[in-house]
């Protein structure tokens, strides 16, 4: 979706919390793309509090936001966060791509259980295609997110850039 589309959908603002600045578009694997703010897209580290904001996105009509705010209700550990996610009304499209995430795993190379917003430490040089550079071994790599159809696949910011990384190639630290 062009980010005009994406801008217009959003009244330009995150759609998450509301902020209009620095606004950029992520993708919820499957259902499409949002529109998030540097906090929300954790970019920038969040006070806990700011993350009440799910609360009212968790009403959104569009099922890219829907999920998206389902999902981080749930690596959210405080009792708010479990008490909106269970509240929830999922359309049936967005509760079956649910139960399908909530069935895959992602494990690093000793096989621990990865979530989002793990740590994790490059355990081999990895040569980024199309990036001109190699994430060498001992890169750590935190707030993961994880590749949600695919669990030999998480994302992370490594030399600024934001790249899929197998999970083969990594332990939680």
């Amino acid at each position: 979706m062009a980010l005009s589309d994406l801008l217009a959908r959003a009244g330009n603002a995150c759609e998450f919390c509301g902020a209009v600045a620095d606004l950029e578009a992520v993708d919820v694997l499957p259902a499409g793309e949002i529109l998030l703010c540097p906090i929300c897209r954790e970019d920038v580290a969040a006070d806990a509090s700011h993350w009440r904001c799910l609360e009212g996105a968790a009403w959104s009509a569009e099922p890219a936001v829907q999920l998206a705010v389902w999902r981080k209700l749930g690596q959210l550990d405080a009792p708010w966060a479990v008490e909106a996610r269970e509240g929830m009304s999922l359309s049936d499209e967005v509760q079956g791509w649910a139960e399908v995430v909530a069935a895959v795993q992602h494990r690093d190379s000793n096989g621990v259980v990865l979530v989002a917003g793990d740590s994790v430490m490059l355990i081999k040089d990895l040569v980024v295609k199309g990036a001109n550079f190699t994430a060498k071994r001992g890169t750590s790599v935190r707030r993961i997110p994880l590749v949600a159809d695919n669990p030999g696949q998480i994302e992370g910011k490594v030399e600024g850039q934001r790249i899929v990384i197998l999970t083969e190639f990594v332990k939680k630290t």
